[in-house]
């Protein structure tokens, strides 16, 4: 997940004024984050000692970001914990962002990484949907309350008590620690079944995948015949690409930059491509898409997008901009024309996202690294420089020495 976001919207004059937070401060972590924080910096135990469960990985001790090799600890299986052995773990804009304290909530020493696929190496006694062997997933979060109505629903991501993957506090008071690691322990709740004909290095479907599969179901822009449209074409926006066509809509990518022009139509599969930037293109498709998923994460105006849409047509955002967006309202009323948001998807939604995926040859288009070409990566992930995503290939370059 490239990025959720909370929205705050305060009206002024004929606009409102959209504060989207990036995707780890939600309202409930924006109140208990500095009390999270003092906990951390409270705590007796040393990371090497806080758990029975030796393990290793590379972390970033400041928000420099630069990440090293780190010796830490991971919690002993529990009656429905599984433990597993990290084959591939995705790199996402967000990781990079955290390391560097970008939205003032990172925790240090960090492991990041939230696309994390593996190999069951141990089960509990009560665990039931797994066993050793079996190839998993874990995406963006690893606990949630688990009574609440949206967790009742399968909408985990959505409960205000939720655990993220990484940079958050588990429930025995202890930093949760990532997939840039050899080993992970999770509750079987929140992992999903690696279908067996998926590669593992697809391992950004986690995040990137299940981030634009889900509006695209929830809000019903999957039926075949739609015209949807997709605005940026990276980590996110590629993959919306190839979820939309998969649901036999038509799409029309939508960039700033006329180079990326043939990338999407030849290498995504789009059926057409607006230049944004060109007012006469802009002005030709106005009134002709049925939705549109927007990616972008940099600030950019929304009225040119809203323009694009028919009648009753849905903008859903799934970028979250560091600035306040602003939203004009006349052309909402004057369209019965929604904006929305939207986050990752609920375990069993990413389970059946997964399993599309497989079923229909759905991959993320990935640059497989070694673990000490992280920082690299990093660099080159800034200036967006890969197509379409970075992976880490931990299971066979993770070097403890």
């Amino acid at each position: 997940m490239r990025s959720k976001a909370y929205i705050f919207m305060i009206s002024t004059a004929n606009h409102f004024s959209i504060y989207l937070f990036p995707y780890a401060i939600n309202y409930y972590s924006i109140c208990c984050h500095i009390s999270k924080k003092t906990k951390v910096k409270k705590m007796a135990k040393l990371y090497e000692n806080e758990h029975p469960v030796k393990a290793f990985g590379w972390a970033a001790r400041d928000a420099s970001g630069v990440l090293s090799p780190f010796n830490f600890t991971r919690r002993a299986t529990g009656e429905k914990d599984v433990q597993f052995k990290v084959m591939y773990c995705g790199i996402c804009h967000s990781d990079l962002q955290q390391l560097k304290n970008e939205w003032s909530t990172s925790i240090y020493p960090m492991v990041p990484g939230y696309e994390v696929v593996g190999v069951v190496t141990e089960i509990g006694r009560k665990v039931e949907k797994f066993k050793v062997g079996d190839k998993v997933g874990v995406g963006c979060l690893v606990g949630s309350c688990r009574k609440c109505e949206n967790c009742d629903n399968n909408l985990e991501i959505y409960c205000p008590g939720h655990i993220m993957t990484y940079n958050d506090i588990y429930t025995d008071g202890i930093t949760t620690y990532g997939g840039y690691s050899d080993i992970m322990v999770t509750d079987e709740h929140y992992m999903v079944h690696w279908p067996e004909n998926l590669p593992m290095e697809a391992a950004p479907l986690l995040n990137a995948g299940i981030t634009t599969y889900s509006p695209l179901k929830y809000f019903g822009l999957d039926k075949p015949g739609m015209r949807i449209g997709v605005v940026g074409l990276g980590g996110l926006g590629h993959m919306a690409v190839k979820f939309s066509k998969a649901f036999g809509t038509k799409v029309t990518a939508i960039s700033t930059s006329a180079s990326k022009k043939q990338e999407a139509l030849e290498r995504l599969g789009a059926d057409s491509f607006l230049l944004s930037r060109d007012p006469d293109q802009m002005q030709a498709a106005a009134g002709s898409l049925d939705g549109i998923i927007d990616t972008v994460s940099a600030i950019h105006p929304l009225l040119p997008l809203i323009n694009l849409l028919k009648t009753n047509g849905k903008l859903v955002i799934v970028g979250a901009p560091e600035k306040p967006l602003e939203l004009p309202v006349f052309p909402l009323l004057l369209g019965r024309k929604l904006v929305a948001g939207s986050c990752i998807g609920g375990i069993k939604e990413t389970q059946e996202m997964v399993d599309f995926a497989a079923k229909h040859n759905i991959t993320p288009d990935v640059e497989v690294v070694p673990m000490d070409y992280v920082n690299t990566a990093m660099e080159r992930l800034a200036k967006s420089d890969v197509k379409y995503r970075f992976v880490l290939d931990i299971g066979n370059t993770l070097n403890k020495s």
